[in-house]
């Protein structure tokens, strides 16, 4: 299983457009999204987010947040932890809150899913997004599933 891991931010005139444009921004704003639970294959292979299919549906975990208020502190986050059997993603996202203290909520949420499941951690990687609104303004981190046909080629 391959993935890679990508995070965004804009600004936008609506939030659809804040949204829209941190995709792109992120490198996925070309393809339909599909949102996926947190789970990863033991043998994930972590790699460079290629040039993908214009339209093509791809599979992700998607952490994001958009505000409409100048001023808000918007933070998405994304932690991947792959062991041996499986691997773990989640996400969490924040207002106003120090990226720190939801980078650290990432990294305890998905240590606690890989030690319910008795798997040790042989790679644990945050991606991490914020930034300060000016109008409409919006943050994204994820983990793209990585097929052949989604890849252009």
């Amino acid at each position: 299983m391959k993935i890679a891991i990508v995070s965004g931010k804009d600004e936008g005139p609506t939030k659809l457009n804040a949204f829209d444009n941190a995709l792109s921004d992120a490198g996925i704003g070309d393809v339909n999204l599909i949102k996926v639970s947190s789970m990863l294959a033991g043998d994930a292979e972590v790699n460079e987010l290629p040039k993908l299919k214009a339209g093509s549906m791809v599979n992700c975990v998607l952490s994001e947040i958009t505000s409409d208020n100048p001023g808000d502190v918007i933070t998405a986050v994304i932690a991947v932890a792959i062991g041996n059997e499986l691997g773990c993603v989640v996400e969490t996202t924040g207002i106003n809150k120090e990226e720190s203290q939801l980078i650290n909520e990432a990294q305890d949420m998905v240590k606690y899913m890989m030690d319910k499941r008795n798997v040790d951690i042989e790679d644990l990687i945050i991606e991490s997004s914020t930034t300060t609104v000016k109008n409409i303004a919006s943050v994204v981190a994820s983990v793209v599933y990585l097929k052949d046909e989604i890849v252009e080629g």
